[in-house]
């Protein structure tokens, strides 16, 4: 499995900077797709629901109060080339789009508005987003 801090810098390498939300989007997608391509997670650690969408709080912790981030401690050369050829197709996809239309997106799916449940709009939640409800809901796709 590989670290999450290592697909961070790997998204960053590929993508170039990108805003605090899109990155933990890309992440997010990158675990979502890793179920369901490589049967596998790509990262061990959690996912929540939070308001604006799926959040890693380690990634938190780490970008906590910038807005952009241009470089992140890790090491894009650890990830094996089908944990590559994931977040390449993940970029290539969901790259392009903005940080609103991501978050957006989330909004939409299964994973992020069942562990929203019972939490009002605009509410703060630490749900966490299952594994397997990602395998689920992205393997139906």
């Amino acid at each position: 499995m590989a670290s999450v801090h290592n697909i961070v810098s790997y998204i960053l390498k590929k993508h170039g900077p990108t805003t605090a939300m899109k990155l933990q989007k890309l992440v997010y997608y990158c675990q979502a797709w890793s179920l369901v391509w490589d049967e596998k997670p790509m990262f061990s650690v959690r996912i929540e629901a939070w308001v604006n969408g799926p959040v890693i709080p380690v990634l938190y912790v780490r970008h906590r109060g910038q807005f952009r981030i241009v470089e992140w401690r890790g090491d894009p050369d650890n990830l094996t080339s089908e944990q590559k050829e994931t977040v390449d197709a993940v970029i290539s996809f969901y790259g392009p789009k903005t940080s609103q239309w991501l978050s957006d997106l989330t909004h939409r799916e299964k994973p992020w508005r069942d562990a929203r449940a019972g939490l009002e709009d605009g509410e703060r939640g630490g749900n966490e987003i299952s594994i397997a409800s990602l395998h689920e809901y992205y393997g139906s796709l």
